[in-house]
């Protein structure tokens, strides 16, 4: 039995607490690097109400389209007329640990932790060599679900995979 999704693009959305780093760099990144197999979203549990500088600096340096991108609650997704999200990745460990709200259709969901970039002390370069870290970091993890063979996999399998995945170095 294959998974009983939508058909591609398939809407992913990416969670954090505050959602202006590391879920905007992922969604920025599975937008860029899944040819259109993919929406990316991202929302915070605490959005902090603005995408942080270096997170927008660092996608678009890697390429990705940064147009549109704001720091937003995750209740704009559980709405029932919001876009049906096929996954939900949490990114950051303390949304992780958060009750989330009901997800209207269900999705695989899984946790993908990656250390806070905007934390990190230091002058611009080494801020920015942080940012550059995390994404490089997210893109791999991205890579490796983007090469997953999704009309191949039962829900079973591919919800394993997803979270075999928040696992990889």
């Amino acid at each position: 039995m294959t998974i009983a999704m939508n058909t591609p693009p398939y809407n992913i959305l990416f969670l954090c607490t505050g959602n202006s780093a590391r879920s905007i760099l992922a969604e920025g990144l599975v937008n860029h690097l899944s040819n259109g197999r993919f929406k990316g979203y991202s929302a915070g549990s605490q959005p902090m109400g603005r995408v942080n500088p270096l997170a927008i600096e660092t996608l678009q340096q890697l390429g990705c389209d940064t147009s549109g991108m704001s720091s937003k609650s995750w209740d704009v997704f559980a709405g029932e007329n919001a876009p049906k999200m096929d996954f939900v990745i949490t990114v950051c460990d303390s949304a992780a640990g958060e009750a989330c709200p009901y997800w209207p259709g269900t999705p695989m969901t899984a946790h993908w932790g990656f250390a806070d970039p905007s934390h990190v002390e230091g002058d611009d370069e080494t801020k920015r060599l942080a940012f550059a870290k995390t994404a490089q970091a997210i893109a791999h993890r991205l890579r490796l679900f983007l090469s997953l063979p999704m009309d191949k996999l039962d829900t079973l399998s591919l919800q394993r995979e997803l979270r075999q995945i928040g696992t990889a170095g």
